[in-house]
């Protein structure tokens, strides 16, 4: 029987992290690449995408490599994979992260019902959910061919449940209705294709609950009142979920939504 360290080794395998440079991408970035993995990093030109890969080299070398795009752009998963082939085109772990939230700074996003632009329900579609459709088509050969194949989507609380919006009230923060179709057709696509793709490819998501993030005191109040745990999460809460979901530590799961939220969905 295979020990836990020897599982959740992730050593001679390759995994590409979108929204490299956001928080959460960081921290799967990290959660890998302490488990020895090889990172690819994808992020706007205009990200920190540069700063954040050479903070994260001074602590684990040189196996984190960069790449820029645009997720609006339809042609992009096709260049990452043409990009991939060109060092090994291997690829063992693919983190499904990039996203529009409730903080993207859009017009028509954080506003009421009746004010929500469709350009950006549009615009929030094909980063949040159309991408990661795209990007795992076009990445399924190498993923199937490294016999470890594991796409882990990151969802959200609200692909799961309604918001009570009364947890805004008085502050700037809102919750767009893109962002929670987009994330519950991404945790439905998690299903469709952890079928379609087995037995070669394990296919899982991550629904974090709120991350404190600086939010005005009044919204952090009540969040952390109707939280279980008495908190909001933080980046590092979700490294755990992200290491058992990549790695062999859960070769007999797909298909699966890892609720990650304090207990917010137990109630």
């Amino acid at each position: 029987m295979k020990s836990l360290q020897d599982l959740a080794n992730l050593s001679g395998r390759k995994a590409l992290v979108t929204g490299g440079a956001g928080h959460i991408g960081i921290a799967a970035a990290e959660a890998l690449l302490e488990l020895g993995a090889e990172v690819v990093l994808l992020d706007l030109p205009t990200s920190p995408l540069e700063k954040c890969a050479a903070t994260l080299r001074d602590h684990h070398g040189d196996r984190i490599t960069v790449l820029t795009g645009d997720l609006k752009d339809p042609e992009l998963p096709a260049e990452i994979a043409r990009e991939l082939q060109k060092t090994s085109g291997s690829l063992d772990i693919l983190i499904n992260n990039a996203a529009f939230v409730g903080t993207s700074d859009l017009e028509g996003w954080v506003t009421r019902f009746e004010d929500q632009s469709v350009d950006t329900w549009n615009q929030a579609m094909q980063v949040n959910l159309t991408a990661a459709f795209a990007l795992i088509q076009a990445l399924v050969q190498p993923l199937r061919e490294g016999g470890h194949g594991s796409v882990v989507n990151i969802g959200s609380l609200y692909g799961v449940l309604g918001p009570d919006l009364s947890l805004y009230d008085d502050t700037s923060m809102g919750n767009p209705a893109a962002y929670a179709a987009s994330k519950g057709g991404l945790l439905q696509l998690t299903r469709w294709l952890s079928t379609v793709l087995a037995p070669d490819v394990r296919v899982n998501a991550i629904s974090p609950g709120g991350i404190f993030r600086g939010q005005p005191e009044v919204f952090r109040d009540r969040y952390v009142a109707r939280t279980p745990l008495r908190r909001m999460g933080k980046e590092e809460d979700l490294k755990g979920a992200i290491a058992f979901l990549a790695s062999d530590l859960s070769t007999y799961v797909t298909g699966q939504n890892l609720m990650v939220d304090g207990g917010w969905s137990a109630w």
